[in-house]
This record gives C-alpha cells, sequence and structure tokens, in this order.
C-alpha cells in the first residue's frame, strides 16, 4: 500500500506506530526553479523523531536540490518547511543548524590537519578567562564520541583516522549543536562493509534517542538495513512514501526509474536463473582479463573477461559501481585488490598513461570536467590523447594534426564550422563525437565507453552507436556503460548487471529483457 499526498502537498500519515507523533520536520508543497528548469514541484517530506527515513532516486531526481531548500542553501520559490509545526525559513546552512537541522555530506568537510577535538568544536571552542579551554573541549569531545561508541585519541590529527571514524567525527560535531534533525548525504559511498556496519550502529543508536534521521543513497541492501521508511523522487517530484515492509526492492527499482509497476509484486527468488543468465564463452584468449579487481569503498572484486570484437556491458542504477569498474581498468583510480592481464600478459596499470600504452581508451562519463577541454579547439582535442602517449619532447607535426582532424571530423559527421572552432562551442552531440576520435587517434584495442550518449539527442546518439558497432565488427573490444536498459540489451553481445557496487549477474545477448534486469538488480543474486 503506498501512501500518497493530498492535493495541498502535504505528506500523509505513516503507517507505523509513530502515527500518533507529529512530524519534527515537515515540508510542504516546496517548488524550486532555475533558469530553464524546474528541479522541484510541490514536493513533501515528513521526518519524524526516532526514525531513519532514506531518500531515494536516480541522477536528477531532485534529492540535492531538496536537501540544500533543507538547510537553507536554497529559498524555496513556493511551499513551507515546518518545524514542529511552526514555519521556517533558514537563509543559510548556520542558521539551520543553529535549529537544530546539521547535515553530514558524502565528502568530510572537516579540517584534516586539526585535531579530532578541533573539528568537533570548530568555531565554538569551549572559553576560560577569554581563552580556548583545551582540556574541556578535549573531555567533551571524548564524551561525545563514547556516545556513540568511538574511543580514540581526540588530540590526534583527524587524518590519522579512517573515513569512516572521520564521518563519526561529523556526526558528533553534528549532535554536539543539539541537532534534532540529521541529514546524511551518501555517507556510505566511500566506506567498506565493515565502516558501513559501524556508521549504522550508531544510526541505530542515535534513532533510539529520538534523533530524526533523514538517509541520502543509491544502495539498495543499505536502505532496507537501516531504514523505517522511505521517499521515492522522481524527475524533481515526490513518487510517493513508504515504509520499508510495504515496499519490495523490485517495487522500489521499478518505482526510482519510473518502469510500469505490473511486476512489482512478482516473484523475484531465483530471478537470475529464471531469465537463463548463464554466461557466454567463447573461444580464445581474451584482450582483457580481469580477475578480483576492486577498491576499498568503491567496488567489490569483479572478475571480467573482454575479446576483441565483442561488446561488453555494465548496467545497473547509479552507484552501483559501474563508473568504478571503469576507472580501475583504466587505471584512473588505484585497485586496492586484483590483476589485469592484457593479451594474457599481466598488466599493473599504475596510470591512464600505462593503459594507453596498452591499447586501452577511455571516454569518461563526465564530458565537461573529464573529457572536452573546452577552451581549445576540435584538433586540439582530438589529438591530445596521442600527443600525451609520445610525451611534450615529440610534438605532432601541425599539418598532421590538421589532417587527422579533418578526417575524423568528416567520418564521424561533427558539425563544426572549422576544425579551429573550440569544442565548446559545439553541442553535446558533436563534442561527444570529438572525445571518441580523441581515442580513436591512438588506434586502441579497447574503447570504454562510459555513458556516450547522455544528453544528446536522438539522432546523434544513433550515429555515435552505429559508429562504434561497426568499431566492434571490424575487432575493437567495447566496454559500453550506460544508463539506459534498451540502449545496453540492443548494442551488448553480453551484459554484466551491477548493483551495490558488486556484480550480481552476467548474462548472454538476449538472456535479458527491460524487466529481467530490474529482476536481477532488485534480487541481487549471481548467476553461477
Amino acid at each position: 500500500m503506498s501512501l500518497s499526498l493530498s492535493d495541498t502537498g502535504a505528506a500523509p500519515a505513516p503507517a507505523s506506530a509513530r502515527v500518533s507523533l507529529a512530524p519534527v520536520l515537515e515540508l510542504r508543497g516546496i517548488c524550486q526553479s532555475f533558469p530553464g528548469v524546474k528541479a522541484l514541484n510541490n514536493v513533501a517530506l515528513r521526518l519524524y523523531p526516532g526514525e531513519v527515513h532514506t531518500l531515494m532516486g536516480q541522477n536528477g531526481a531532485g534529492k540535492s536540490t531538496l536537501i540544500k531548500v533543507l538547510t537553507g542553501v536554497y529559498t524555496p520559490d513556493q511551499g513551507q518547511i515546518l518545524l514542529d509545526g511552526r514555519p521556517i525559513r533558514p537563509a543559510s546552512t548556520l542558521e539551520a543548524q543553529q535549529l537544530g537541522i546539521s547535515t553530514v555530506y558524502q565528502e568530510v568537510n572537516l579540517c584534516p590537519n586539526l585535531s579530532v577535538a578541533e573539528n568537533i568544536f570548530i568555531g565554538r571552542y569551549p572559553r576560560k578567562w577569554g581563552q580556548v579551554d583545551w582540556g574541556a573541549m578535549r573531555r567533551q569531545a571524548a564524551d561525545l564520541l563514547k556516545q556513540l561508541q568511538i574511543e580514540v585519541d581526540v588530540t590526534a590529527p583527524l587524518a590519522r583516522y579512517p573515513l569512516a571514524i572521520q564521518q563519526m567525527v561529523a556526526i558528533s560535531r553534528a549532535i554536539s549543536v543539539s541537532a534534532r534533525v540529521l541529514i546524511l548525504d551518501e555517507p556510505t559511498s566511500s566506506l567498506d562493509e565493515n565502516e558501513v556496519d559501524l556508521l549504522f550502529a550508531v544510526l541505530r543508536k542515535l534513532r533510539a534517542q529520538g534523533m530524526a534521521i533523514l538517509f541520502v543513497t543509491h544502495f539498495l541492501d543499505q536502505t532496507y538495513a537501516i531504514s523505517d521508511r522511505i521517499t521515492v523522487m522522481r524527475n524533481g517530484e515526490r513518487e510517493g512514501e513508504y515504509t520499508c515492509a510495504e515496499l519490495s526492492r523490485l517495487a522500489l527499482v521499478n518505482k526510482m526509474i519510473g518502469a510500469p509497476a505490473d511486476a512489482a509484486d512478482a516473484d523475484i527468488v531465483d530471478a537470475a536463473g529464471a531469465n537463463g543468465g548463464a554466461p557466454a564463452h567463447t573461444g580464445g584468449t581474451p584482450f582483457l582479463r580481469a580477475r578480483g579487481l576492486g577498491r576499498k569503498g568503491a567496488l567489490a572484486p569483479l572478475d571480467i573477461d573482454l575479446r576483441q570484437g565483442e561488446m561488453l556491458g555494465l548496467c545497473g542504477l547509479l552507484g552501483s559501481g559501474r563508473t568504478e569498474a571503469a576507472r580501475l581498468l583504466f587505471g584512473a583510480d588505484r585497485a586496492d585488490s586484483g590483476a589485469i592481464a592484457i593479451d594474457g600478459t599481466e598488466r599493473g596499470f599504475q596510470s591512464p598513461r600505462d593503459a594507453i600504452a596498452a591499447g586501452v581508451g577511455f571516454c569518461s562519463e563526465d564530458r565537461k570536467h573529464e573529457g572536452a577541454i573546452l577552451e581549445l579547439s576540435v584538433r586540439e582535442n582530438i589529438v591530445l590523447a596521442l600527443q600525451a602517449r609520445g610525451g611534450l619532447l615529440r610534438a605532432i607535426p601541425l599539418q598532421r594534426q590538421q589532417a587527422m582532424a579533418r578526417e575524423y571530423v568528416q567520418a564521424l559527421g561533427v558539425k563544426t564550422a572549422s576544425i579551429e572552432t573550440p569544442i565548446g562551442m559545439l553541442s553535446g552531440g558533436n563534442q561527444q563525437k570529438v572525445l571518441l576520435a580523441r581515442w580513436l587517434a591512438t588506434a586502441p584495442k579497447m574503447l570504454i565507453l562510459d555513458e556516450p550518449t547522455r544528453g544528446i539527442d536522438v539522432r546523434a546518439k544513433q550515429e555515435i552507436m552505429d559508429y562504434v558497432a561497426a568499431l566492434c565488427r571490424k575487432g575493437m573490444a567495447i566496454l559500453f556503460i550506460s544508463s539506459e536498459l534498451p540502449e545496453v540489451l540492443r548494442y551488448s553481445d553480453r551484459v554484466v548487471v551491477m548493483r551495490d557496487r558488486k556484480a550480481c549477474g552476467e548474462y548472454q545477448r538476449g538472456a535479458l529483457d527491460e524487466t529481467s534486469v530490474l529482476q536481477v538488480i532488485a534480487a541481487g543474486e549471481h548467476s553461477a
């Protein structure tokens, strides 16, 4: 049974034992617009004392904007924020904190060079006779951490401790200002399983003490491990509010992505096996073979084989580990475990330069920050990777650069006034074609394409994917990552389904459709 909004935009009472309690914090009919974009439309949310309420939704659903409204970063265009039934309108994060609303962000925003105690009380140092009372500060810091069952040397620099302890310090700072509402924005994204367990033990203790906790995450297992209720957002709107008990994992996935709910109550036991999930087997030595490749807090050990002339698709929800896998395979991030072999020879990628030298190219999903250099010309962007491989002392002659750029502009159908036009003046689709040309210029044997068609028009998508498919037919190995399930299923020879930073199934072409992919994600089972 879903809990829906009334016509006024107010959230319904939760179907739980807390129904008789009043919410400590309530949002009604929140709207927030930016030039050309309506980020939030009539959104409602209620947080009750003594509960963990999880906010879920895909990228762009409006979660971050809603948190910024709650914490005073944005002032909503319409709607009300009520604290204990009284309207509030925080104009800054400091004002929100003074009202009892504290936030711990994904990236711990503390000072690693200062001590643990200084970080907890920064800006609020206890004083005596006009001086900082260091003894009192250390005692109070130790007492606060002990409440969370954490015992560390509070005089030591914060940088000495792992990220999980730093998260606890951030939480201690939040509750030290008499917070009644604690907002945790993706706090587990860089934690391993043991550290997540530690964090959840702390949250359960705070919940038992009556704190209202808003938990933002992409991880399904964590949601069901800690949550009392879930609010799902999609496209800037509140899709619904549910108790954990009434919402299956498959139904939650469907609601997040807007898929039809006809299979929401289906039995998903052994979903992996029921959909023909036997892994594909092809002869010959793989071009790339990864075994046990992983990174603490980012990706559980992963096995991947990829042959030349094959397209392997990675699919899963945002935060499932797809991009993390791509970055480890390219050496953009350093793996903690496992090994990579290229053409049967083990290779340790210490940096992207090593991967490029081995014949691997990588088109990042972050086109603006990790791909295109907007101020440089189309020509300069195309030759960039090839020039980097050769080194600064072996400059590519200008005439060769120009010939190469013209060749790829024509082959890929890049619409530009000139090869000297700054790439920032091109459309998103044409920028993506230029980035593809950059890696083709290095004559790679394998391409990693992370969301190569995100944010571009239908025709440009088709042109790019047709070109990539043709490269694959000519013998190039392609690792293809996309949030669009039809695209992954249509082009991939095999598909690996990711969930919560690990692979939960590997399937041959035709073994899955959109519904069964969602079932595998929801079941979280690994095919044998």
